[in-house]
């Protein structure tokens, strides 16, 4: 490990001896006597100083990777209390931008060609400066106006570095900790790993904006910034410049020109639609990243960070937000289970109660209470509970978290509950389609099952009439069991055979003999001594045993 890795090692160690404690990672439970969001952003605080906004400086001073790394961990309200969540939520990256010369140097190495011959126009001072990335303002040969991303110098070497620092650590707490083992602190930093590496390559982003162009191409108030693909590489971006103001800076003054009711139905249509239909999430729709444009749209900019949510997560999220919306608790407590994995300590029935009792005060608040913050509870509810939640529940409940701060600031009168209602028809559609392939593989295994089943029936009948039907039912593993009481039966031999030995030696004592050793007779003393070989042997290889057995069975539960 050479001396950079070592100093990010030692940081690395320090961040969590200060913040890893068992506060961070156990699920703290909100007060429910306070009900003020300024008091319970004092959750988790310390005196020593390590508590959430502790946390979100120390991973800020850490550079890019650790940003990104708590941006991340703000989704996983199932992990973390909502005093840390809502803390990382903010963390920022704003960075000194780098030397004009050096942006320049990127986009012709890049690109190909001198930027004179590429841009008829390119401002050398960035729009935004970022810890991966800084945006200029330009325009194309053509007269196309565009903002060019281009990517930090060196940024994916230290990303890397870290990347392997962090790799270490995981691996330990995964291997020798309660935290690793509860957790899987390995599979999180392997999806962070994934999603990180996915944002360093510009390529992806360039897909992920066609992608979403044409799933908003529908709704006319939405719009989607399309990439210049001649003029983009996997570190440099090249994009339609929206003149725009992010929406939540938009004081009321400035909305009174704004219908801003259609606005925000599509938003909110379309968010739904490609999360629960397409199975497409943008992962990062918070409000900054939402524009009112100057014509009256709304641009959606961005998508460096995506996720898919497979078609078992989509259609258990459907089927939990139509028992949110009837007030089923019970039932949403069953769809939880199905959806998520329980971990040791899962207590079912007191999860149901703590489930049933939040949707049920949901239903009494109305429509103060929205879908967001409803999955957002429930993942956190999973969480304490020891049943873990897939993570895209918990992203897709800060999404629509997001969302609604973006549609009360346009719209205070918009409920997001009762669009949710009126989009269920469209969801469910959606939902119950079936591929191509799908069909035809339904198909063939109804036939296979058709065809088998009269041969299967005889078989069943024939065995039950002859008097030779029989039910296996494995309880137990008849194997292990067979084999532990293999050893027991040895060792407990061994020891009884041990103490006739030095009975039998201790009795031999008092028999007179001219054969001694140390003045004592000689047979006794040989016993003796056998005795005490095979005492230690056997010690030795109970010991052994049990430890390689007790490495074994902590491998198979790992796995």
């Amino acid at each position: 490990m050479d001396a950079g890795h070592r100093k990010r090692y030692a940081d690395l160690v320090r961040l969590i001896v200060r913040h890893g404690r068992r506060d961070l990672l156990s699920g703290v439970q909100p007060d429910e006597f306070l009900t003020e969001e300024g008091e319970a952003l004092d959750l988790g605080a310390q005196e020593d100083g390590a508590g959430p906004e502790r946390l979100a400086a120390d991973l800020e001073r850490m550079g890019p990777t650790f940003i990104k790394l708590g941006q991340l961990l703000s989704t996983r309200v199932d992990l973390l209390p909502p005093a840390y969540t809502d803390a990382l939520a903010r963390l920022q990256d704003d960075v000194e931008p780098f030397p004009a010369e050096h942006v320049r140097e990127i986009v012709e190495k890049e690109l190909g060609a001198p930027i004179r011959s590429l841009f008829s126009e390119f401002d050398d001072v960035p729009l935004a400066a970022a810890s991966l990335a800084q945006v200029h303002r330009a325009t194309t040969r053509n007269g196309r106006d565009v903002v060019v991303k281009v990517q930090r110098p060196d940024v994916r070497e230290t990303v890397r570095g870290d990347m392997e620092v962090l790799g270490s650590i995981a691996g330990k707490l995964d291997r020798h900790t309660e935290v690793g083992r509860r957790y899987g602190i390995d599979n999180i930093l392997s999806h962070f790993r994934r999603s990180l590496a996915g944002e360093l390559d510009y390529r992806q982003e360039a897909q992920h904006l066609i992608r979403f162009g044409e799933l908003t191409a529908e709704y006319p108030h939405l719009v989607v910034p399309q990439p210049v693909t001649e003029l983009s590489t996997s570190r440099v971006l090249t994009m339609d410049f929206v003149s725009g103001r992010p929406v939540t800076t938009v004081g009321p003054f400035g909305l009174l020109d704004v219908d801003a009711r259609p606005l925000v139905e599509e938003l909110f249509s379309a968010y739904l639609r490609m999360i629960l239909v397409d199975g497409t999430l943008h992962a990062d729709p918070h409000p900054g990243n939402v524009l009112l444009t100057e014509d009256g749209q709304l641009a959606l900019i961005d998508f460096g960070m995506v996720a898919t949510v497979p078609r078992r997560v989509r259609d258990q999220i459907v089927k939990l937000l139509l028992t949110l919306s009837e007030g089923d608790g019970e039932e949403a407590a069953l769809v939880l289970a199905e959806m998520g994995h329980p971990l040791a300590g899962y207590d079912a029935a007191r999860f149901r109660d703590d489930v049933s009792h939040l949707v049920s005060t949901a239903v009494t608040m109305g429509s103060e209470v929205d879908s967001g913050s409803v999955l957002v509870e429930l993942s956190r509810l999973s969480g304490q509970h020891g049943l873990r939640p897939p993570a895209e529940m918990a992203m897709i409940g800060k999404t629509l978290l997001n969302l609604d701060q973006v549609t009360q600031h346009l719209d205070p009168a918009f409920v997001p509950s009762e669009a949710i209602r009126d989009n269920i028809e469209e969801l469910l559609r959606g939902g119950l389609s079936v591929s191509l392939s799908g069909a035809i593989s339904s198909a063939i295994e109804a036939k296979n099952f058709a065809a088998q089943l009269p041969r299967r029936a005889n078989r069943i009948m024939d065995a039950l009439s002859d008097g030779e039907l029989a039910f296996r039912v494995k309880t137990i593993d008849e194997v292990r069991l067979v084999s532990v009481l293999q050893h027991l039966t040895n060792r407990l031999t061994m020891g009884i055979v041990l103490a006739a030995i030095i009975v039998g030696a201790a009795l031999m004592m008092q028999v007179p003999t001219t054969s001694r050793i140390l003045g004592y007779p000689a047979i006794a003393m040989v016993f003796f001594i056998v005795a005490a070989v095979a005492g230690s042997v056997l010690v030795g290889s109970i010991l052994i045993t049990d430890r390689r057995e007790a490495r074994a069975a902590r491998r198979a539960r790992e796995q």
